[in-house]
C-alpha cells in the first residue's frame, strides 16, 4: 500500500533502487515524489558510506533500509541540503549498527574479513575511492573506534566539512578535528607502505595464480614477503584456518594447497573492492575470493573469503560512488 513517500509491503518499507540497479524494470516509470528522487539520486553514495563504515554489504543494505524509513517521514520543507541530511542519517544508523557488530564479531569463528564486492571499472579509476574500499584498508579501519572510523571515512574519503561531520556524529567541530587527526595518524601507521598500482597488484596476482596452479612453492616464496600474513574467513561454515598464518614458508605451503581442487577448481581474475583479485570457482560455483595487500612490491597480506554468506555480492557488480 502506498503511503505517499515510499511503498510498504508486509510492514516493511521497500527501499528505492538506485539508477541502473539490478531489479529495476526496463523502461520503468521514474516519476516519483521528491523524497524518493533525492534518496535514489544519492543511494550509491549512501551505500558506500555505510559499507566503508561496516565492511559488510548485507549490513550496509540494512542501514539503507533504516535510513529510508526515517527519510520517508521527514518534512522536506525543513531540509536545507538533502545530500548532507541523508549522509547524516546513514552515518548515525551505521554507527549504531557498528557498535552492535563489534560485539557480534567477538564470537565470530576464525578471522573476520570484510564482505567482498565485485566492483565496476569506474571504482578502480577513482584511486582514492578504490584505496578506501580495498580489503587491506577496510581491515585497517577495523582497528579504529566507531566514531574515529565514521570521522575518517566522512572526512578523508568523502571530504565532508567538519561542521557536517560534527552533526552526523554528535560532536563539536573542534572535537571532530581532533578525532580526525588521531584517526589519520592511526591509519597512516597501518596502511600499506607503498601504494601498489592496479598493474602491480594484477602482476602479483598473476604470478600467484601461476604458482598455485603449478604447485611451484619457490615461485610463491619469491612473491611473498617474509612476514606475510594469510587470513582465511570461513565463518565456521566453510573450511578455513582458524588463526592467522604467518611467514612465507607456511603461507606458500597453504596457498599451494589450492591445487587440490584439480580440474574442478579454476582461479580467474576479477575486480574486487576496486583492485584486482582472484575468484576460485569450484564446479562453476564461487568458492573463494582472494585479495592481496602489497608493500614494496611483495605480497604482505593474503585474504581468502570462503564464508558462503559473504560471497553473494561477487556474482554481480556493485556500483560505489562518492
Amino acid at each position: 500500500m502506498a503511503n505517499g513517500r515510499g511503498e510498504r509491503k508486509r510492514g516493511r518499507a521497500v527501499v528505492p533502487a538506485g539508477p541502473g540497479s539490478a531489479g529495476e524494470p526496463r523502461g520503468a516509470d521514474r516519476r516519483t515524489d521528491p523524497a524518493t528522487e533525492a534518496f535514489v539520486a544519492h543511494r550509491n553514495l549512501l551505500f558506500t558510506v555505510a559499507y566503508e563504515m561496516l565492511g559488510s554489504a548485507a549490513d550496509a543494505e540494512g542501514v539503507l533500509q533504516e535510513t529510508w524509513l526515517r527519510w520517508s517521514g521527514v518534512d522536506l520543507g525543513t531540509v536545507r541540503e538533502r545530500r548532507a541530511y541523508l549522509v547524516r542519517i546513514v552515518t548515525r544508523q551505521a554507527l549504531s549498527r557498528l557498535r552492535t557488530l563489534a560485539r557480534r564479531r567477538e564470537s565470530y569463528v576464525g578471522p573476520w574479513l570484510p564482505e567482498p564486492l565485485l566492483t565496476v571499472p569506474d571504482v578502480a579509476e577513482d584511486v582514492e575511492l578504490a584505496d578506501s574500499v580495498s580489503m587491506a584498508m577496510l581491515l585497517v579501519l577495523e582497528t579504529l573506534t566507531p566514531t574515529e572510523r565514521a570521522v575518517f571515512v566522512l572526512r578523508e574519503v568523502f571530504d565532508l566539512p567538519y561542521d557536517e561531520i560534527a552533526e552526523a556524529v554528535d560532536r563539536t567541530p573542534a572535537a571532530v578535528r581532533q578525532i580526525a587527526h588521531r584517526a589519520r595518524s592511526h591509519v597512516a601507521a597501518r596502511r600499506p607502505r607503498g601504494n601498489a598500482s592496479p598493474a602491480e597488484t594484477r602482476a602479483a596476482l598473476e604470478a600467484f595464480r601461476r604458482a598455485v596452479e603449478t604447485g611451484d612453492l619457490q615461485r610463491l616464496l619469491d612473491i611473498l614477503a617474509p612476514d606475510v600474513v594469510f587470513l582465511g574467513d570461513g565463518g565456521g561454515v566453510a573450511q578455513a584456518a582458524l588463526e592467522p598464518v604467518v611467514g612465507a614458508a607456511r603461507v606458500a605451503s597453504l596457498s599451494a594447497g589450492l591445487t587440490r581442487f584439480g580440474a574442478a577448481g579454476v582461479l580467474e581474475p576479477a575486480e574486487v573492492n576496486g583492485y584486482p583479485a582472484l575468484i576460485l570457482r569450484r564446479d562453476g560455483e564461487i568458492d573463494t575470493v582472494v585479495a592481496v595487500r602489497i608493500d614494496d612490491g611483495r605480497v604482505t597480506g593474503l585474504y581468502a573469503v570462503r564464508n558462503p554468506e559473504k560471497l553473494s555480492r561477487v556474482a554481480r557488480a556493485t556500483v560505489l560512488s562518492r
